[in-house]
């Protein structure tokens, strides 16, 4: 069970959609992409997978809650993404799409492009795999540590 104590500022989100996807670390995160961020309910990690951040997801696209996945399906639509480790936050800016699936039933992923597949949940980020902070990276690499990919909708 995850009990993570989370930054107050999170507090300030309520009334806009947003979800949260628990994830673990893996010993094989790399993070090292330019154009993406993932995180995969998948258990296993091979280092070919270099913008995984996450494993043991308990959420993916399909399962994010119904009224984020309608707010991020408007071109409109402005996607903040929070990575939780520990006391430690990284964020990201990017927007939604009409065109998003959501679709799939094993991953997330955000990415700097405007590339749309089952597993994008925003496009046009401002940030990727390789710009998460090497502390919060070598905290990831351990299997025990506990994360949270916090999506919101502004």
């Amino acid at each position: 069970m995850f009990n993570l104590n989370l930054p107050s500022k999170l507090k300030s989100y309520i009334g806009m959609p947003q979800d949260e996807v628990r994830f673990y670390g893996h010993v094989n995160i790399q993070s090292l992409h330019p154009r993406t961020i993932e995180i995969t309910k998948d258990e296993k990690l091979s280092l070919r997978g270099d913008c995984i951040v996450g494993v043991r997801a308990n959420k993916s696209c399909t399962d994010i809650n119904h009224i984020l996945q309608r707010a991020l399906k408007n071109d409109d639509s402005l996607a903040k993404i929070e990575i939780i480790v520990g006391n430690s936050s990284f964020e990201i800016r990017g927007r939604g799409s009409a065109e998003l699936l959501l679709s799939s039933h094993h991953d997330i992923v955000i990415r700097k492009s405007t590339f749309i597949c089952p597993r994008t949940i925003s496009i046009g980020c401002d940030k990727a795999s390789c710009d998460i902070p090497r502390e919060m990276v070598l905290s990831l690499k351990d299997p025990l540590t506990k994360g949270i990919f916090m999506i919101t909708v502004e």
